[in-house]
């Protein structure tokens, strides 16, 4: 599929249905690049609140008409300053409005930006403004440069932009300048416009580089413009509705979406891990983009309250919660769309119908009673929420669904600017990512012989589209290996195509651990279904060349805590040695508290459907250091880093085996 195709035709082939959503949206299929979009929406959408981020101090609030002309000013600036068509500037910034007008300034300017966080490692940073073949950079603050400060002198750097309003140093070789000064300096230089071709390379985005260093990803604004031009046939928000950003801005996944939900007049709030569930009530968002992490901690926060309901509410709450599972599952198969039963016979789906239709009522007071409370702790106003960043877990996507706040997931990588896949309201099937956005195909293949497999039969899943990157930044070698001749892009995950062509994953490739008997496993699933347990907060499989798997398990230490206390037990993580206590202490090593998660474990692993006995957990530890951002064991989406954690506990993995 040829990448030079306008806008209008990635949408020549799409539904009834996704046609008809697309009608009372604004249109920019004419529209060639990025930057072209801000001077129309200002135009049309002009007071509006655009950006917010009440988490500042004083408050900032920008309207769409205030944000196009801060984009023209920072670019004018940067034109004045000797910045031409093509440079590579590298961003290195956090969430935040000036963000968002550095990033659209940068390409108003008709530069390239390369993208990454002020919180990344230096020599990562480092990589990246040398890699990019960056001659200026855009950086957090006064904190961000002085990391990078000593190191700079060797790069073709000759100006440094802070976003914020830190007073520069004056005593720089380099050209150094606040945002203040920049848009002074813009103001009194005339802007001029810069007509980008759509193959042109907009952004560069690193790769993590789990393995070698990071792969400079090139984004064009055809790419991007694919993005924001057909996923009004996901979402159809009305201007001035309500968007709670959490994300990291320079990610693909967040940063296309928001230049979508943008182009239609919506208002971002920024928030963080620390306010977000405050946020959520105060502001109400229509929408929001999450990753699975954050929508298992707003779950795990509403399960902590129903466990400290008296005894008699806990039994009401849970029969009422297994009763509105059962209504959604024959629901779902009276709709067609139960992943575990696609083939269901008329007669299946009516007796399904009839099931439903005898458990609405007990749903219904579900409804009244429990589920309206919860969906208060997302604002109650929420439209949908889109998930990406990794697979949901099914009882999270149950959850949501039985208190009646649609997550629609979808599928796609930083490659592929990044969506290829996601749900739609009218055919949110719960398991999959979604149908392919317009002009998107995906293909699965033998991962050995890369030939094609049936619909059904899973393999290694291949993407082709307008998303897909031109490639990887001076690596010829590695875009070659990623992009067949046919421009298949090789997603490296495993997975299977419904009848429907909605696309179900079952892994990665790489995640894959092989047993000694040969066989394959997919942790991801299996890490899913553990996490029902209230006493697991995070897990991860180990087992590569074993006889069987093993779990390193992150205790959730309140549940315990909990649970000790209602068999008179005292559960003791710090080994303290005081005997001065009413109840018997014990510890996460003790045989009672073993013997409880090796229950939970073999529950929850056996219940999952297609188990095989190669699925169960054997041994297994357990670790008070949660895996997070900050101690390098997830990455900046809260996906857990599995080579690192394989690397900091390798010890303890090879005493399991042992």
């Amino acid at each position: 599929m040829s990448k030079t195709q306008t806008a209008s035709s990635f949408l020549s082939n799409i539904s009834q249905q996704e046609r008809e959503a697309l009608k009372r949206l604004v249109d920019y299929t004419n529209v060639e690049s990025l930057p072209e979009i801000w001077p129309l929406a200002a135009g049309r959408f002009g007071d509006v609140v655009a950006l917010r981020n009440p988490h500042a101090k004083p408050e900032v609030a920008i309207t769409y008409t205030q944000l196009a002309e801060q984009m023209r000013l920072f670019a004018a600036g940067l034109q004045a300053l000797g910045i031409k068509v093509g440079d590579r500037i590298s961003l290195i910034a956090d969430n935040s409005p000036r963000w968002f007008i550095a990033d659209q300034g940068i390409m108003t300017a008709g530069a390239v930006d390369a993208v990454r966080s002020s919180q990344a490692e230096k020599e990562e940073l480092l990589f990246i403004i040398a890699n990019s073949g960056s001659t200026a950079i855009v950086v957090e603050d006064l904190k961000t440069l002085k990391k990078l400060q000593d190191r700079l002198k060797d790069l073709p750097i000759h100006l440094v932009i802070l976003l914020s309003d830190e007073a520069p140093p004056t005593d720089e070789t380099i050209k150094l300048l606040n945002f203040a000064q920049l848009i002074e300096i813009g103001k009194n230089h005339n802007f001029v416009p810069v007509k980008q071709n759509r193959d042109a390379l907009a952004t560069l985005i690193y790769t993590s580089g789990t393995t070698g260093k990071p792969k400079g990803v090139m984004l064009s604004y055809s790419n991007l413009m694919h993005q924001v031009t057909t996923f009004g046939t996901v979402l159809q928000p009305n201007a001035g509705d309500m968007v709670l950003s959490i994300l990291p801005s320079w990610h693909s996944y967040e940063r296309t979406v928001e230049y979508y939900l943008l182009s239609q007049g919506c208002t971002q709030v920024y928030t963080n891990l620390r306010s977000v569930k405050a946020d959520l009530r105060q502001f109400k968002p229509n929408y929001m983009v999450g990753v699975p992490r954050l929508w298992e901690s707003i779950y795990e926060g509403v399960q902590k309250q129903f466990r400290e309901q008296p005894a008699n509410k806990q039994r009401l709450i849970n029969f009422l919660l297994g009763n509105s599972e059962k209504y959604i599952k024959a629901r779902r198969v009276a709709q067609g769309l139960d992943l575990n039963d696609l083939h269901a016979s008329a007669i299946e789906r009516l007796a399904a119908k009839i099931q439903a239709s005898a458990l609405l009522p007990l749903h219904a007071l579900g409804e009244r009673l429990v589920y309206a409370k919860v969906r208060e702790a997302t604002g109650g106003q929420v439209k949908q929420m889109i998930s990406g960043g990794g697979a949901l877990p099914r009882h999270i996507d149950n959850f949501f669904e039985i208190i009646g706040v649609q997550i629609l997931q979808g599928y796609g990588l930083t490659e592929t600017s990044p969506v290829t896949h996601v749900r739609r309201p009218w055919r949110n099937l719960i398991g999959a990512s979604g149908q392919p956005l317009p002009a998107t195909e995906a293909k699965i293949v033998d991962p050995e012989t890369k030939a094609p497999l049936p619909v059904e039969k899973r393999g290694l899943v291949l993407l082709r589209g307008p998303q897909i990157m031109q490639g990887y930044y001076q690596n010829p070698e590695a875009t070659a290996k990623a992009i067949d001749a046919e421009g298949w892009f090789d997603s490296g995950d495993l997975g299977w195509l419904t009848p429907q062509d909605d696309l179900v994953l079952t892994g990665r490739a790489k995640d894959t651990i092989v047993l000694t008997n040969g066989e394959n496993i997919e942790p991801q699933p299996i890490e899913d279904v553990c996490l029902r347990s209230p006493y697991i907060d995070q897990i991860m499989l180990v087992g590569q060349d074993q006889r069987s798997l093993g779990a390193l398990i992150v205790p959730n230490v309140e549940a315990l805590e909990k649970w000790a206390a209602s068999q008179n037990l005292t559960l003791d993580t710090q080994n303290d040695a005081v005997a001065s206590s009413p109840s018997q202490k014990i510890d996460l090593e003790s045989r009672m508290i073993q013997d409880l998660f090796r229950q939970e474990l073999n529950r929850e692993v056996q219940n999952r459907p297609g188990y095989r006995p190669d699925d169960r957990i054997g041994t297994f530890r357990l670790i008070l250091e949660p895996f997070s951002i900050e101690n390098g064991l997830m990455t900046q989406t809260l996906k857990v880093r599995r080579h690192v954690v394989t690397e900091r506990y390798h010890d303890i993995i090879d005493g399991m085996f042992a």
